[in-house]
């Protein structure tokens, strides 16, 4: 990917509609190390658990929640220690031990904040995801922040399965949501982001990147118009560098974004 961005770079070093800053900027970016390029198995703080036995998990949750008392200790063990296919296997050991959903026993004998986070580990992450979007878009006023965290954060695949999940859950299209709950430059922003059209792999196609060089004609009128190119194109590691103060040049990080919701929409995608 970095070097597909370097190739697509060459021919424009001396064009005009961007300062000339710009250029250094991405040339350091493309040559610095991401955290996107990291090794398989190496991104992420829980890992799936060595010699995982899902029936004796659930087993071993169905004696702490039975009973006057609930043994959080062994809910907590469990749950925070298990990847979410791991916890996935448990609900459904669970149920075929007990005839009863572990959601169920679970909002039947916890309460309060760790009744919802017990509930949120053992949530598929697309239907976790759908359901903070849709909460997100309810009331008065959208919360932004959510929206930009989900899909500035989320692989293509990821945001297909978010959108599958509210589909089945509401017939309707969350795209068409989506443009009807934001505007302006913050709902250019958010739509690009929940297409889910962003390559996140890190291999390089160097006839790809030499036709894209060649064949795209640059004429921007303003920042966002190369931020919105960048997107299009999938040349979305460019953009980690503008989340950094203070850049060489002094300058804005993007003047003609008018809305702060826009801003962060593009500079989140620039941190995943």
């Amino acid at each position: 990917m970095y070097n597909r961005l370097r190739l697509f770079l060459m021919p424009y070093r001396r064009t005009t509609f961007i300062m000339a800053s710009l250029w250094d900027d991405l040339q350091s970016l493309v040559d610095s190390p991401s955290s996107a390029a990291a090794e398989g198995g190496q991104r992420g703080t829980i890992k799936p658990k060595a010699n995982f036995d899902a029936e004796k998990d659930a087993a071993a949750l169905k004696d702490a929640i039975k009973g006057l008392g609930t043994n959080e200790k062994v809910l907590i063990e469990i749950l925070t220690q298990r990847s979410n296919d791991q916890r996935q296997l448990i609900c459904k050991a669970y149920e075929g031990a007990t005839g009863r959903t572990l959601e169920k026993d679970l909002k039947g004998d916890t309460g309060g904040n760790f009744e919802e986070l017990l509930l949120a580990l053992i949530t598929p992450p697309a239907a976790y995801d759908c359901h903070e979007v849709t909460r997100a878009m309810k009331g008065a006023g959208t919360k932004d922040s959510v929206l930009i965290e989900i899909f500035a954060s989320r692989s293509k695949q990821q945001i297909k399965a978010l959108k599958d999940v509210y589909r089945k859950e509401t017939e309707k299209d969350l795209i068409e949501k989506l443009q009807s709950e934001a505007s302006g430059d913050f709902s250019t922003a958010l739509i690009l982001l929940a297409k889910g059209e962003r390559d996140g792999s890190n291999s390089v196609d160097v006839g790809k990147a030499k036709e894209d060089a060649e064949v795209k004609k640059l004429n921007p009128k303003s920042t966002i118009d190369m931020f919105l190119f960048c997107f299009k194109l999938q040349y979305f590691f460019s953009l980690r560098r503008f989340t950094k103060p203070g850049r060489r040049s002094g300058a804005q990080t993007s003047p003609s974004l008018s809305r702060s919701s826009a801003k962060e929409a593009y500079l989140s995608s620039g941190r995943f």
